[in-house]
């Protein structure tokens, strides 16, 4: 691909229209994709500038629809880490990894463990879970201790 000529305009802008069309892509990650096959970085940074202005690039609703696939299984700290490791400003990874934190983390351990938590190691177990999924301390801590609040329920 090194030895390849590259794209002239028209040909770069089919290549990023067919990698839009597959799914959305952040500028960085496109400029990326793009970088090796665009005659100068000039001519890379104009069509991207172009895509953006057409509204067919846009790192806002990259972040919203990765935010939304990356929520079935994650929590705010991870959703944030990835969108920053495609690209997308801090500002914007805070304002689509945050809220309904607590919701998606109990919906996650409800899929994961069907029963609460009967011993002190269990609950350790789904700490870590949760960590690991990028929850932050202060929602497991609560989800946690409101399951041992509904065992001291059950007769």
């Amino acid at each position: 691909m090194k030895d390849a000529p590259p794209d002239s305009p028209g040909e770069l802008r089919a290549r990023a229209l067919r990698l839009l069309a597959r799914r959305e892509h952040s500028r960085v990650e496109l400029a990326r994709k793009l970088a090796p096959r665009a005659a100068s970085p000039g001519a890379l940074e104009s069509l991207l500038d172009s895509l953006e202005q057409k509204k067919q690039l846009s790192d806002e609703r990259f972040a919203a629809e990765r935010a939304r696939v990356l929520s079935r299984k994650f929590g705010a700290a991870r959703i944030r880490l990835d969108l920053k490791s495609k690209g997308i400003d801090s500002a914007l990874a805070d304002q689509f990894s945050a809220g309904g934190e607590l919701e998606r983390a109990r919906t996650i351990l409800q899929r994961k463990y069907r029963l609460p938590a009967s011993t002190r190691e269990e609950r350790a177990r789904r700490m870590r879970f949760l960590q690991s999924r990028g929850f932050a301390h202060e929602t497991i801590r609560t989800l946690l201790s409101s399951d041992a609040e509904d065992e001291a329920l059950i007769p």
